[in-house]
């Protein structure tokens, strides 16, 4: 890709945040709108999960899968792609006339959403080499969520209020026009090199791995935990990872490229990843349920109580953007885990959410700590990777976001529908969401204790090591492939 002007590099991450607003907005955006949901299509706690599950479900399936095709067949092409089909499914959403739909419909959003975050990340990776401008271009980034964050659940509680939970869906189609627009007119196309081959083995690996466990997780407090339906489909899911792990490590250019988890920043980051989208997606969930229908709140007022979290997203994120171009990961990452952590504690030992002061104290921490958390989890899996496999790269991150928010869910969706009275909803609420809490508690501290090992001199030496050995060893893939097409040419 041609060296391009800094007002056209501005331009063109405008544009690539367009499509991270759409999707995160579109998260945030739906968490106010779920009891709405909830009465109107006569869903009980399993079939809220899957309006969040099913979408991120198949994000996380396909983001891998995305990255590695834009790389090979050109990144602006998949790009708009995506936002053709994200847009149509977004509408297809705001006419669904009952919850089956609207969950297959959100898998239609879903697909086009796979093609959009890890490859606008892959661009904005392209488009600015320097480290420093490409860590203050991903702490812009970062501050998107943020924005989505705060403006999502009061847009969304005013719509909802005021026109109902389907014109939610209404707000991606106008962004998603306008971004594809620009996209045509102003993002240059770029592909690796020389990309991988296709896996589709290691993608169905992938899908069975993912759509299994999220299926016994979620259906698990209904249909029991020793059901036999429950134990096959964790047995799927046990057996979807040993044959993935067995089959990747032995193919040339793998989906996953395990090699990259031999980087401890790399491995921490994807780690830290599921476990902050994982504390994210829970978080909400839980706190939309209980302002809505245990505090009574209409979904205006339910996001306006959630704004101060919001609102520190949004200021935390670009500062931890200039922190890891300026300082590296560790101390943005070392801020996140404690405060995440303690948020965490402030719900689980002293029921934060029954007091209106430690509700909002419980709020303002968890904002810090997940506007801290995005920007070196990014940099980190970007950084020291050939840029050949920047969409590769990039769409692990992505995919660990999106299995963490994925299982957040499905995890303290599951906790809370095991231990709450349907009959006395509102008197055991509190009480049978304290373990859900424990375990967010438990994600902060693993954001904690990760980012503190491997961001040290040891951990960066691993990255060294790491990126040598990717160097070389592509180096000798490239070199059999290009033995085995002279054999079959001659």
């Amino acid at each position: 890709m041609p060296e391009l002007t800094h007002r056209r590099r501005v331009l063109v991450l405008a544009i690539c945040c367009m499509s991270l607003l759409i999707v995160s907005l579109d998260n945030t955006v739906l968490n106010v709108a779920l009891p709405s949901m909830q009465k109107e299509l006569d869903a009980d706690v399993s079939g809220l999960q899957w309006t969040i599950d099913a979408y991120t479900l198949v994000l996380a399936s396909l983001l891998m899968l995305a990255g590695s095709t834009a790389d090979r067949i050109g990144r602006r092409r998949i790009f708009k792609v995506g936002l053709i089909v994200f847009t149509l499914g977004s509408a297809l959403c705001s006419v669904a006339p009952n919850l089956e739909t609207l969950i297959i419909f959100r898998m239609v959003q879903a697909v086009g959403g796979s093609m959009l975050n890890p490859v606008a990340m892959s661009i904005i990776t392209n488009t600015f080499t320097d480290p420093k401008e490409r860590a203050r271009a991903i702490g812009v980034w970062g501050a998107v969520v943020g924005v989505s964050m705060a403006a999502g659940p009061l847009v969304g509680g005013l719509l909802v209020d005021s026109v109902g939970w389907r014109s939610i869906f209404w707000l991606n189609l106008p962004i998603g026009v306008a971004a594809l627009v620009l996209t045509t007119l102003f993002v240059p196309e770029s592909r690796a090199d020389k990309p991988r081959r296709p896996d589709p083995v290691g993608q169905i690996f992938i899908v069975a791995l993912l759509g299994s466990l999220t299926y016994a997780i979620i259906e698990a407090p209904s249909a029991g935990w020793t059901s036999p339906l429950i134990l096959a489909f964790a047995a799927v899911a046990v057996l979807s990872l040993a044959g993935l792990l067995h089959y990747e490590r032995r193919r040339l250019q793998p989906l996953i490229d395990l090699r990259f988890f031999h980087s401890a920043p790399f491995s921490g980051a994807t780690v830290i990843a599921v476990g902050g989208f994982a504390a994210l997606g829970g978080f909400l969930f839980l706190n939309t349920l209980y302002l809505q229908n245990v505090r009574g709140m209409d979904a205006l007022h339910a996001g306006l109580w959630m704004l101060p979290m919001a609102a520190m997203a949004f200021l935390c994120a670009p500062i931890s953007g200039r922190l890891v171009g300026s300082r590296g990961p560790r101390i943005p990452l070392l801020i996140a885990g404690v405060a995440m952590t303690a948020s965490g504690v402030l719900f689980a030992l002293f029921d934060a959410e029954s007091h209106d002061l430690t509700l909002v104290i419980g709020y303002v921490l968890f904002g810090i700590g997940f506007g801290f958390v995005n920007a070196p989890i990014t940099n980190t899996a970007v950084s020291g990777m050939p840029r050949s496999q920047a969409g590769v790269a990039a769409a692990v991150a992505s995919t660990s976001r999106q299995t963490g928010s994925t299982l957040g869910v499905a995890v303290l969706g599951a906790v809370l529908a095991s231990r709450v009275d349907p009959a006395a909803y509102t008197a055991t609420f509190v009480a049978a969401s304290r373990p859900a809490w424990w375990i967010l508690t438990g994600c902060g501290l693993a954001v904690l204790l990760l980012g503190l090992l491997t961001s040290g001199r040891w951990a960066r030496s691993t990255a060294v090591r790491t990126a040598r050995l990717l160097e070389e060893e592509t180096a000798r893939a490239e070199a059999r492939l290009a033995a085995e097409a002279e054999t079959t040419t001659a």
